[in-house]
């Protein structure tokens, strides 16, 4: 089972790996006391494949059925048994030079040129709605979840994340709000219904923008909230507040400049922003090949470093940042459980394969945000360093007082 066998020896320090090969014999691999995970492999081509390719070739032979687990193991152990060992396969001398070398072509990997951006976006949003609503709550959020309680629904996290994203927006009547990546609308509709603000959604999802104009005029708030079919860099109106949820991971590296360039011309000197966005606590790198090719195109969680440096060039200054650390791997439990819990409506719609990358993405996604690097960060940005509050008290206020008018404005959870 060469070379694999090798890496392996190298890789497993806690926990213990069992694998049986193609010809039905078992292979051990051991470090300190941990989880037990038992691997079957049925294509030889696999022994050298996870070794100079590892993830991507986990996730197509899980995919393809030529990598299942047995007696009693799961690909969600076997995912956590990765997570807790990845630093030692960093390590690994053969990855750390594939690493460096890939490293030199990231930033043409993230490009996301205008025109080029929507053809990424529909190979992701444009499966169809009611695919998503397999596994997303029912307002069909799709971005992390805040969860005040650990028995917080998964309806109740989302609308806590809602109000707390609003509260840091500090919204006053009459302004103009600009969503970037509206999804499917929930940010924009719960804005307009909390404040006396006109809310423009843009998305560059063609079934995003049709849903989320029809759950406007079910509200009765097609005269507050407008939804776009349109890439933000071409907007040239002004907005006193901008809100981004879940978009500045599909922007590039090589754009974030001309992100934040564009926030900085959109609004005043007293104007807000708030970015909503998954990152990592370890220096720059790359997206998985598995999520590049299957999931998101150019899509990229950044490192603070790196986001920083283009807030600085651009002049902006940032009035807050918090950190939601695990909120985010409960958000996908709850999306997985939700999704097995229909998946065999997303193999009729789809197929068995696409079922279980769909399953391998979800999974393997909590697991860098339970036991790996991923976060999520949320950044409130201005051009004036005293747009906003010098206290954070505003912020609690004002989610107390949402709240109240919740129950009055919102359909019940």
């Amino acid at each position: 089972m060469f070379p694999l066998s090798h890496m392996m020896k190298a890789f497993i320090k806690k926990g213990t790996l069992e694998v049986i090969d193609a010809d039905g014999k078992r292979h051990v691999f051991s470090g300190t006391e941990g989880p037990k995970v038992v691997m079957k492999l049925t294509d030889k081509k696999l022994y050298r494949d996870l070794v100079f390719k590892s993830e991507i070739a986990a996730a197509e032979g899980y995919m393809d059925g030529t990598m299942t687990f047995v007696e009693g193991s799961e690909l969600r152990d076997f995912l956590h048994l990765f997570s807790i060992n990845r630093l030692s396969l960093a390590a690994y001398p053969l990855q750390k030079a594939i690493r460096k070398v890939t490293m030199l072509t990231r930033r043409k990997q993230q490009a996301n040129k205008v025109g080029e951006a929507q053809q990424n976006v529909a190979h992701h949003y444009d499966l169809g709605n009611e695919f998503y609503k397999l596994f997303l709550d029912k307002n069909m959020l799709y971005s992390c979840a805040y969860f005040r309680n650990e028995d917080d629904s998964l309806e109740q996290a989302q609308r806590n994340k809602l109000r707390l994203i609003a509260s840091k927006l500090d919204l006053k009547p009459g302004q103009r709000v600009l969503d970037i990546g509206c999804g499917w609308g929930d940010m924009a509709i719960y804005l307009a219904s909390m404040e006396d603000v006109n809310v423009v959604g843009v998305t560059l999802s063609t079934e995003q923008q049709k849903l989320a104009t029809e759950r406007a005029a079910e509200m009765g708030l097609s005269d507050k909230v407008e939804f776009r079919l349109q890439d933000y860099r071409l907007i040239e109106e002004k907005f006193d507040r901008i809100v981004s949820v879940g978009m500045f991971e599909h922007v590039g590296v090589a754009h974030y400049d001309e992100y934040f360039a564009k926030i900085n011309d959109l609004i005043p000197d007293d104007g807000l922003a708030l970015i909503h966005s998954i990152g990592h606590m370890s220096p720059p790198g790359m997206a998985s090949k598995f999520m590049r090719k299957y999931i998101f195109p150019v899509a990229y969680s950044p490192a603070l470093s790196e986001v920083f440096d283009s807030v600085e060039k651009n002049s902006l200054w940032c009035l807050d940042l918090e950190f939601l650390r695990v909120h985010y791997a409960e958000t996908l439990r709850h999306w997985e459980m939700r999704f097995q819990e229909n998946r065999a409506q997303a193999e009729e719609m789809y197929d068995a394969r696409f079922a279980r990358m769909w399953e391998f993405y979800l999974i393997s996604a909590e697991a860098m945000f339970r036991t790996g690097s991923q976060l999520v960060f949320h950044m409130q940005l201005s051009r004036n360093r005293d747009a906003a509050p010098l206290s954070r008290d505003y912020m609690i206020d004002t989610q107390r007082e949402y709240e109240k008018r919740e129950a009055k404005k919102l359909p019940k959870l």
